[in-house]
């Protein structure tokens, strides 16, 4: 894959340049997975809580071995408090509870709801259905330990940005199909729905920064894995959600999607499929940024922009 280069090919946000200027020379290849995990920066953002926030790591159980967890909880708060449990992004191959750490933090302090972050297993080493096992197991050990944990059962939400919202929406779907602990909301932040890849956004962004179609194209292969093509008849819906035939039953959600993102049209296509389902649906379409922008943390006005509209549908579905 060729380097990526988007100097004034992209109308991006002018403020964000300096952190965009960061991928110029950087080459988005999943082909090694080995070096994309080890290319995370060391400098990541760091969050201050403004309020007391206690952090816990724990190990719970899990469908392939234990699964780590990492805990939020506002210490001032009074129990019981709603919970978001969080499932990080990264392409299904990469990423962990520490990649995303101060965006976590970010949304504990600021919504004031425990937040329950999951390292699931990542693939190609655990392809799919490993990563939604992983997701509904969180959720069973998080409705069976609320009373342990400070949460009110009734006011679990699920979330996640990009592959992360990929799971996200995929635990409502198991959860609604299993019987299992209800869902209050579902929030969807850049989510990956669908694997045939065939929507303008997609066809259109093969360069872009932080995202784009190769790099999409090569996610879906490591994570369908061997004997399983991404377009073809095989795909679960609990791999690529939009598959579903059916999306009424479902928590309301809110789908957050960006202008130069191969994901945005599938984002808004499956916002559309829950509108049209009778789920309430809120969609944000954010002019001007990349995939993954709250991600460059607070010390951008757009990005702190973005992050209070995700703050507040939160605080709207989970705050009495």
């Amino acid at each position: 894959m060729t380097t990526v280069k988007y100097a004034g090919k992209y109308d991006f946000e002018p403020e964000l340049a300096p952190a965009l200027a960061v991928f110029e020379e950087v080459e988005i290849d999943l082909s090694d997975v080995a070096a994309v995990r080890a290319a995370v920066p060391e400098d990541l953002p760091r969050y201050v809580p403004r309020r007391p926030l206690e952090v816990a790591d724990r190990m719970i159980p899990g469908p392939g071995g234990e699964l780590r967890v990492r805990v939020y909880t506002p210490a001032a708060a009074t129990p019981p408090l709603p919970a978001l449990l969080y499932f990080h992004g990264g392409g299904f191959v990469a990423g962990g509870v520490d990649t995303h750490d101060a965006w976590t933090a970010w949304i504990a302090d600021e919504v004031g709801t425990v937040v329950i972050s999951v390292d699931y297993r990542l693939a190609p080493e655990n392809p799919f259905p490993a990563a939604p096992e992983d997701a509904y197991a969180a959720l069973e050990w998080t409705a069976a330990h609320a009373a342990e944990l400070g949460v009110d059962p009734a006011r679990i939400a699920a979330g996640g940005d990009s592959a992360g919202g990929n799971l996200a929406a995929v635990l409502a779907l198991l959860t609604r199909d299993r019987g299992g602990p209800p869902l209050r909301f579902q929030y969807l932040d850049v989510p990956v729905t669908d694997d045939r890849m065939g929507t303008p956004s997609m066809r259109a962004f093969d360069d872009t920064p932080v995202w784009n179609r190769p790099a999409n194209e090569l996610m879906w292969r490591h994570y369908l894995g061997d004997g399983v093509r991404p377009g073809g008849p095989g795909v679960s819906p609990y791999a690529a959600p939009i598959r579903a035939a059916d999306l009424s039953g479902l928590p309301p959600a809110f789908v957050a999607t960006a202008e130069y993102d191969p994901l945005r049209d599938e984002g808004i296509e499956y916002a559309g499929r829950l509108l049209a389902a009778g789920v309430h649906t809120e969609l944000r379409v954010y002019p001007r940024v990349p995939h993954g922008v709250v991600l460059l943390g607070g010390g951008f006005p757009v990005v702190r922009r973005i992050a209070e509209d995700h703050f507040a549908a939160l605080r709207r579905a989970l705050l009495p």
